[in-house]
């Protein structure tokens, strides 16, 4: 059995430790915002002529009736002050908004991410055991450890969605006060039009329900693995288990596309996409496999789980490298068909991304596509764990990034930069992760050992046509 070294756990305590620090201080600092720090930022932003978007519309409108001001009379002077000032003020709320949401904005960027992967960690288990594949049941367990993050995961989820609802934060615009009431300044026709969906009851059981569908699952597939160790009827256990698989992959299939439109999709509640669900999955997919190889590794080195050899990690980074692949078709596919079709509330989407977020936006193309194709082509160097370990970093971090370009422009527009809050959260999401993980693995067999593919496992390896006989793995 595998014993989760006082080492290991110490230090992923200190980076939960650490992490809350950073948050409760980026939480305090966001809550001291004023309208006398948004009006400070628009008016250097103002001052250096570098006004975009919506800013820029309402200061002009402003400037305009400043203007007219000074040729006409003294009452119609004071008539046209009064009629600026709300668009002043309505803008500084805005930006006010936007520097009180970098603490949510940050926090939930790092919630979803850890979440999501963990998400797909368990469909990539439950894909395993559907298409009863030999070749991953010695790194079942892994899966298994890695899917203890989803309950504490989902649990923070749950808690920063309902404080959404309550307004404690200004994450989705759609639930902000006179959205959906016609005698509101605020209303927004286009969002009421959408209320059959968008609406605080059905978000919130939704999100529920989501989350315990794939908890239920969890719960139950573990104690189904674990019984097959020891059951009498081991092929009926193993049925059994497939047959909740089955199951479990239908319903992720429709609640993995409504997640996406719930929790990121409705930070942009005017923008739509058709393959948005799709998106979401390929780059979450891609994270998860990367995990998975990165604690195989990890445990393997250990000496954790003999059964793995050369070939399992070969085939580990063959799947990053695809679904890398996959993510970059998704990615194009989307932009190229709002470019291509030029409708302005599309548009929108990648205008904001371009303008405000240039770097990130291109650097994360760049990581999650040219970096793996380049390092993970050659067939030699999948099986070196160092080589899969280093591209599975920038993986890592690309995809952080892509999810950090699909919520930061729609919650925090352009008052982004990366610091403590970004940097805290990542720090106890991991600390999170790296306890949960290897807790859970410490608690069962580290080997399933009623799986019937078990010795198929155990004895795999792969060929490679070029190199016979050559190559850190076992060839036939």
């Amino acid at each position: 059995m595998y014993q989760f070294s006082g080492r290991l756990k110490t230090f992923s305590k200190a980076l939960i430790f650490i992490g809350l620090i950073g948050i409760a201080f980026s939480f305090y600092n966001g809550s001291k915002k004023t309208l006398e720090d948004a009006n400070h930022i628009i008016e250097a932003v103002h001052n250096d002529g570098h006004e975009n978007g919506h800013a820029q519309v309402k200061d002009s409108h402003v400037e305009e009736m400043k203007h007219d001001d000074h040729a006409s009379q003294d009452d119609d002077h004071v008539s046209k002050e009064i009629k600026a000032e709300p668009h002043n003020d309505d803008h500084a709320e805005h930006v006010l908004h936007q520097l009180q949401n970098r603490p949510w904005s940050a926090f939930y960027v790092a919630l979803f991410f850890s979440l999501g992967l963990s998400l797909l960690v368990l469909t990539f288990y439950a894909i395993q055991r559907v298409a009863l594949v030999g070749w991953s049941v010695v790194i079942l367990r892994v899966m298994e450890a890695i899917t203890a993050n989803l309950l504490p995961t989902s649990i923070i989820m749950v808690v920063l969605l309902v404080a959404s609802v309550m307004h404690l934060n200004h994450l989705f615009p759609w639930m902000a006060e006179g959205i959906f009431d016609p005698e509101s300044d605020k209303y927004d026709a286009i969002i009421d039009g959408k209320s059959w969906w968008m609406n605080s009851t059905g978000f919130i059981v939704r999100s529920i329900a989501y989350l315990l569908i794939w908890n239920a699952y969890r719960f139950f597939i573990r104690k189904g693995s674990i019984k097959e160790d020891t059951a009498n009827d081991s092929n009926k256990t193993y049925k059994n288990n497939y047959n909740m698989s089955v199951v479990f992959l239908f319903l992720f299939m429709i609640t993995e596309s409504m997640m996406s439109w719930d929790w990121i999709m409705g930070l942009d509640p005017h923008w739509f996409s058709t393959l948005f669900g799709w998106y979401v999955l390929a780059t979450l997919l891609v994270s998860a496999i990367t995990v998975i190889a990165f604690v195989t590794i990890y445990l393997r080195s250990k000496g954790a789980i003999p059964g793995v050899n050369d070939s399992h990690i070969h085939d580990l980074a063959k799947f990053m490298f695809g679904f890398s692949v996959f993510w970059t078709y998704l990615w194009f596919a989307q932009f190229m068909l709002i470019w291509y079709a030029d409708i302005p509330e599309e548009t929108t989407y990648f205008v904001a991304r371009f303008t405000e977020y240039k770097l990130p936006f291109i650097g994360m193309v760049f990581m999650n596509f040219v970096f793996p194709i380049l390092l993970l082509l050659n067939s030699d160097f999948k099986s070196k764990p160092w080589f899969v370990f280093i591209g599975g970093t920038v993986i890592l971090i690309g995809h952080y990034i892509d999810i950090f370009v699909m919520i930061m422009p729609s919650t925090v527009g352009a008052q982004w930069s990366f610091g403590i809050p970004e940097i805290s959260a990542i720090f106890f999401f991991v600390g999170l992760f790296i306890y949960t993980t290897f807790s859970a693995f410490a608690r069962a067999n580290p080997i399933a050992k009623g799986n019937p593919f078990l010795q198929e496992s155990e004895h795999y390896h792969y060929y490679n046509i070029e190199h016979t006989g050559e190559g850190s793995g076992d060839h036939h």
